[in-house]
């Protein structure tokens, strides 16, 4: 085998996130092969190679698999980067992903360490369910008109127009649909990532599931002047389920491709939408940290209340806290939790919305764990983790262990990362409990999962 080389071949399985694994010359070669689903046979091209495995890039899929049970919901199906498993049933979804965590934990996880795998809930609601999407304007094909929506399948650059996406509610789509025809029709450009010139860069789109509310913001560079009231104006006539509660302008130089703010101006409205979790009400802001599925987001948390068990009479961190979601979930059976969260917008929205719940316990600080943490004289009991994608920072890590608590709930929305980090909680002498994957990420590659850490006591 040899890279260039192109083979034919059938997906055995699936590791997350998305390895999907071919065996070749009765099982003596194995090839890792990304986009794909179980039992498809499908045509690739070998990328690397390297003593008995191979990575492969997917040409084609010659045979549907027997698990695509129905038929793709959108028009960008298959080539759009956003969703990998819609042609999946949800529950073939669910078994996949609950497979697929298990493997990465036991890989992990000491000879003799046992744990309970609790398997996986699902999310109420399996499309329409994200109440935050980042769309890019580009073109499809180079030269090619303007669009915006998500990148195509393994591009960087290509952008296929999310028009009938399902993955929003449909007042998502309406809002792009509206926002792509403005620019369209006045021929205005978008920033080139290699040249670094253009003007529109990304629509950032939140809405409350449980509210109606939408936040729609414009970024773009400052390379341009362009009035924006009239399509304000056209924004605010669409008939819509929800309403619109804020419509904000944000400039963005950057010379990264990412969502950020050097300037924010408001267009109409307020600068943050509203939504309701078990019984709660939160202000979130463009960029502060909110799960982007609101009901799935319930799921979780619930599990995350199982876990942490009779907190009563206790002091509880609740590291990575966002908007202080989980922290106020837990407030009214706690004798206080205090927050930490490095974006500052993220923890004025907490203060807000502790104060609006009438959570006087709350507290939350703005920083980095690994510095905060020394200037907060209190010492928990039990400890919340929820960190990025990528896990907790090595430096911080060891910090947050140094208190010896009981017991420590992690919340992972990468289970690698996940992995990664037990290899460290382990060698400081605690022990996974149990585990529940919650999917709140449908039709994708992704899912989340909570884990319950124990200490283990010594004689």
């Amino acid at each position: 085998m040899k890279k260039g080389q192109i083979y034919e071949g059938t997906i055995e399985s699936v590791d997350f996130p998305n390895k999907g694994n071919i065996y070749l010359d009765g099982e003596k070669q194995h090839v890792v092969v990304k986009n794909g689903i179980p039992g498809q046979k499908v045509r690739f091209a070998v990328r690397k190679c390297k003593r008995g495995s191979a990575q492969g890039s997917l040409l084609e899929v010659l045979e549907k698999s027997p698990l695509e049970t129905r038929e793709p919901v959108c028009s960008q199906f298959p080539a759009c980067g956003g969703c990998m498993y819609q042609t999946m049933s949800y529950e073939a979804q669910l078994e996949m992903k609950a497979g697929q965590v298990r493997r990465v934990l036991d890989q992990a996880l000491e000879p003799e360490g046992s744990y309970v795998f609790e398997g996986i809930l699902g999310s109420p609601q399996e499309f329409g369910y994200r109440n935050k999407m980042e769309f890019s304007f580009g073109d499809a094909y180079k030269g090619g008109p303007l669009s915006l929506g998500l990148h195509k399948k393994g591009s960087t650059y290509d952008v296929l127009t999310a028009a009938d996406c399902r993955l929003v509610h449909r007042d998502m789509t309406a809002i792009l649909s509206c926002v792509l025809a403005y620019f369209q029709e006045r021929g205005t450009s978008y920033y080139k990532k290699l040249q670094h010139l253009g003007y529109l860069r990304h629509l950032l789109l939140r809405r409350g599931d449980a509210t109606g509310e939408l936040l729609v913001n414009l970024v773009t560079t400052t390379q341009e002047e362009m009035d924006l009231g009239p399509l304000t104006k056209l924004l605010l006539g669409l008939e819509l389920e929800g309403r619109i509660a804020g419509i904000l302008h944000i400039y963005n130089d950057s010379l990264s491709d990412v969502v950020k703010s050097d300037r924010t101006e408001l267009l109409y409205g307020q600068d943050y939408f509203t939504e309701k979790l078990l019984g709660l009400d939160f202000k979130v802001t463009p960029f502060s940290f909110f799960q982007p599925n609101s009901r799935g987001a319930e799921v979780l948390y619930r599990v995350v209340r199982e876990y942490i068990g009779d907190i009563r009479n206790q002091t509880v961190f609740d590291l990575f806290s966002g908007t202080g979601t989980i922290a106020q979930v837990l407030a009214p059976v706690a004798k206080q939790v205090i927050g930490v969260e490095i974006v500052e917008e993220a923890v004025e929205a907490a203060r807000e919305n502790a104060k609006h719940n009438g959570l006087d316990n709350c507290r939350f600080l703005a920083g980095d764990v690994f510095r905060v943490l020394d200037e907060i004289s209190e010492k928990p009991d039990v400890i919340v983790l929820d960190p990025p994608r990528d896990g907790i920072h090595p430096k911080a890590l060891p910090k947050i262990l140094d208190y010896r608590v009981d017991r420590i709930v992690y919340i992972s929305c990468k289970v690698t990362s996940l992995a990664r980090d037990l290899e460290m909680i382990q060698g400081r002498g605690y022990k996974l409990v149990k585990c529940t994957a919650v999917d709140q990420f449908c039709q994708t590659v992704h899912t989340e999962c909570v884990c319950l850490l124990s200490r283990k006591q010594t004689g």
